[in-house]
């Protein structure tokens, strides 16, 4: 589903990726993890073109994105986005923040799009929010009403970009919550996490990035279990 080949990104004379190999399988979920300012959130935003690349290559279910030829966004509409801090329409009510991109991209009816659009916030849990605004939402509330905008335009694949990193701890299992039935269903996910409990239950393999580079990959029972670089085992050493 994603293929990843040498990816290099700078900003100015800074280079933030120095050459990631990556690839991910249709219906896998891969954690990312590692250091503030080890490049995952950087990474990540190069999957659907929001950040420009240096150099290498990045194929999303058969798209070269670093292709000029390449339409991203018909990319993009393939590659829903969780960002940490929700990204929702202030003067949108829930429904209408839901339907948006089905109605403006797509041309989507706006019954067609209304009725998904319920479904949907019925699946993460907000049926009975659909007319509020999101300043009358808690952080949890939104964050779930924005994965419900990312799947409203029927992604092949789902990437969250700390999505829980902005959310009190109290709230941060009904996000979790959702992200863990998606991936019970066969959702391809990317998610860039701090949450290394979820990374070890829900992963099928697990990434450590420091420094711009993939120090080490496995499964959850293999990284988190039994790393093998020095580098991550201090990192987990802090964090678990």
């Amino acid at each position: 589903m994603i293929i990843v080949k040498d990816l290099h990104k700078k900003f100015g004379p800074v280079e933030v990726l120095k050459g990631i190999d990556c690839h991910v399988h249709e219906k896998e979920v891969v954690c990312l993890v590692g250091p503030s300012g080890s490049g995952k959130s950087t990474f990540l935003r190069c999957l659907n073109g929001l950040e420009s690349m240096t150099s290498g290559t990045v194929s999303v279910n058969g798209h070269e994105i670093s292709d000029s030829h390449t339409n991203i966004n018909v990319v993009r509409q393939q590659v829903g986005m969780v960002f940490q801090h929700f990204n929702l329409f202030p003067h949108l009510k829930v429904i209408d923040n839901v339907m948006l991109a089905p109605t403006k991209v797509v041309k989507a009816s706006k019954e067609e799009a209304r009725q998904n659009a319920t479904v949907l916030l019925e699946k993460v849990g907000l049926a009975d929010k659909t007319d509020s605004y999101p300043s009358n939402l808690s952080g949890g509330q939104m964050q779930r009403v924005a994965i419900a905008r990312a799947l409203a335009m029927n992604p092949k694949v789902m990437l969250f970009d700390e999505p829980t990193s902005a959310l009190d701890p109290e709230i941060v299992g009904e996000v979790l919550t959702v992200m863990q039935e998606l991936a019970h269903e066969g959702m391809t996910m990317v998610v860039v996490t701090h949450e290394m409990g979820f990374a070890r239950e829900v992963a099928h393999r697990a990434i450590f990035m420091d420094d711009g580079m993939v120090v080490e990959e496995g499964s959850p029972a293999e990284l988190f279990g039994d790393p093998q670089h020095s580098r991550t085992r201090s990192f987990l050493s802090k964090v678990l």
